[in-house]
């Protein structure tokens, strides 16, 4: 009986530990890419989508598009949490990006992304430039990074307050 039990105990141990690694491997990542940044910010999402426009246009940035699951959700009266995809470039560094890489071009605009968190703040994502310009090894590519960088640290800075 003992030995039975003993067994018995093993095959849950064995079977939890299968669950708790099937749930592990389907875990989101929240920065899958090299260079992705995840600000938390105190802001509700309403909030820092507003501030997020107001940084794009005070640091010479143009907002090119932008895309609102939850607003097209919300359009059909489903409530699913705030997320909003902010597309941002100017179109001199689309010039330069395409006299260097017409490949690249596939890269602009760059992306901020602004999502409702569970407690009802919000959160900034993005790639930084460089990160996203750096597998195509072009040195004129690179360097117009370099320029954006400072430019999208500032516009997140200035949108999250830190």
């Amino acid at each position: 009986m003992h030995t039975e039990l003993m067994d018995r105990s093993r095959r849950c141990l064995a079977v939890l530990v299968i669950l708790l690694a099937a749930t592990a491997a389907h875990a989101d990542n929240p920065a899958p890419y090299p260079g992705t940044r995840v600000v938390k910010t105190p802001h509700t999402f309403a909030v820092l989508a507003q501030r997020v426009e107001k940084a794009v246009e005070a640091n010479g940035m143009g907002l090119v598009a932008q895309a609102s699951a939850s607003r097209g959700a919300a359009a059909r009266g489903v409530k699913i949490p705030g997320n909003a995809v902010y597309m941002v470039f100017r179109n001199d560094y689309a010039v330069r990006m395409l006299a260097a890489s017409v490949p690249a071009g596939i890269e602009a605009p760059l992306r901020l992304y602004v999502t409702e968190n569970a407690d009802g703040t919000a959160s900034l994502s993005y790639r930084t430039p460089g990160a996203v310009f750096a597998p195509y090894a072009n040195p004129t590519l690179d360097a117009m990074a370099k320029e954006l960088d400072p430019i999208f640290e500032k516009i997140v800075s200035d949108a999250t307050g830190k």
